[in-house]
C-alpha cells in the first residue's frame, strides 16, 4: 500500500489533470506518454469538454488497449493456481 504513492502520486501530477501537458519540461512529457493515466485524461477532456467522437481519439485508444494488453499478459504470467 505503501509503494502505491510512489506510482500514483507521480501519475497523476503528469497526466495533465493538475498541471497542462504543454506547460511540462519535454522530459516530463517523455515519461507521461509512457504512463496510462495521461492519455486516459486526454479521452475524457476529449469526450466530455469538447464532445470529439473516438475516430479522432484513435492515438490514445491505442495506448489504452496496448497498456490493457500488457497488463493481461504479465497478470497471467504471474499467475499460478495449484490444487493443494
Amino acid at each position: 500500500m505503501q509503494m502505491t504513492v510512489f506510482i500514483l502520486l507521480p501519475s497523476i501530477l503528469l497526466s495533465g489533470f493538475m498541471f497542462p501537458y504543454e506547460g511540462m519540461p519535454v522530459a516530463a512529457q517523455w515519461i507521461s506518454e509512457v504512463l496510462p493515466a495521461t492519455h486516459y485524461m486526454r479521452m475524457i477532456r476529449g469526450i466530455i469538454l469538447r464532445g470529439t467522437d473516438l475516430s479522432e481519439l484513435w492515438q490514445d485508444t491505442l495506448w489504452l488497449g496496448a497498456f490493457t494488453l500488457v497488463g493481461l499478459v504479465v497478470a497471467s504470467l504471474r499467475f499460478k493456481k495449484s490444487l493443494d
